[in-house]
């Protein structure tokens, strides 16, 4: 039954996703990098019945007109922003993504460049390669961990991962959430509201999704209510952070340094102004960039397209209202 069935991959996926669903589905796969070209891909959605998504198209009304039969929406990813969950469900159209796989994997990252930001590991290295080794002038001091305080504005799955990895440093953690957890003792955390944590953290670590809501979240003015030491970390999504907004904070001294995963925009052109500044490190975008992490998340992604065709529950779907 599922052998009728076609699925079409929009970039390349990892093996153990591409060998489940070759066996399954007739599946039309994408292994060569980058995006499938547009006139192949467009011919291929008139017939999809699922579409394994890398996260690197859009997916809204137009893509949607395209593919009639499409049944599933299954992206490698835990956010969706690129997806119109609406349009989506307005064409009877399931949705699935990768939560929970990818949480041990975005902490770590994360808690590195929290690291990178007290000890400035990156500028280290910049600095012997420099050839100015012993000459720690130009370098400076980091800071200790141990009795700061960080604050997490979002505490879902990867903020709640961070905490036993910050209170291994000796840190206090303090969050904010929209909605108070019940486990604040259990977990070993305070919540304070908003204005609070960004007055009061030594270090701000930002995980909220990306809504219209927390769209530009970090601006101008709550960059002024940080502390001249505090250090903003981000792994969440680059819109969540008015980028002009930091880059001013960064060079007038309003916060001591930065560390991000995510940006905007991505990719970050060469010579945008956030590179020519001192105290900041980026990385690009690669939270989930283990081979165990990016195999979970395929298969997952493999997974919930085999049970929205099969009219099952998928492993993780997503709802909205």
């Amino acid at each position: 039954m599922l052998k009728t069935m076609k699925v079409v991959a929009s970039g390349r996926m990892r093996q153990p996703a591409f060998e489940l669903l070759d066996a399954e589905t007739t599946l039309y796969p994408w292994q060569k990098g980058g995006k499938m070209p547009q006139d192949a891909f467009d011919e291929l959605l008139a017939e999809a019945d699922g579409l394994f998504s890398a996260g690197n198209i859009k997916i809204d009304e137009a893509l949607l007109a395209k593919a009639p039969k499409l049944k599933v929406v299954a992206q490698a990813s835990v956010g969706y922003d690129n997806i119109d969950v609406k349009a989506c469900q307005a064409h009877g159209v399931r949705i699935g993504n990768t939560p929970g796989v990818l949480v041990d994997a975005v902490a770590d990252l994360a808690y590195g460049l929290l690291l990178n930001s007290a000890r400035m590991i990156v500028r280290g290295h910049e600095h012997v390669k420099s050839g100015a080794w012993g000459e720690h002038k130009g370098l400076g001091f980091g800071v200790d961990l141990a009795g700061k305080t960080l604050g997490i504005i979002g505490l879902g799955a990867i903020g709640s991962a961070i905490v036993p990895r910050a209170q291994a440093s000796k840190m206090k953690v303090v969050y904010h959430n929209t909605h108070r957890r019940t486990d604040e003792a259990e977990l070993g955390v305070q919540y304070v509201d908003f204005a609070t944590l960004l007055s009061t953290a030594d270090f701000i670590m930002v995980m909220v999704p990306l809504t219209e809501k927390t769209k530009g979240l970090l601006g101008d003015a709550e960059f002024a209510l940080m502390k001249p030491t505090a250090r903003l970390i981000n792994t969440s999504r680059g819109k969540v952070v008015d980028t002009m907004a930091l880059y001013n904070a960064l060079k007038e001294g309003k916060i001591a340094a930065a560390a991000l995963d995510v940006v905007d925009p991505e990719p970050l052109p060469g010579d945008h102004p956030l590179l020519t500044l001192p105290n900041i490190t980026i990385t690009p975008h690669i939270g989930t960039s283990t081979v165990e992490t990016r195999d979970a998340m395929a298969l997952l992604t493999a997974r919930n397209i085999l049970a929205a065709l099969e009219g099952k529950p998928m492993p993780a779907e997503v709802f909205e209202k």
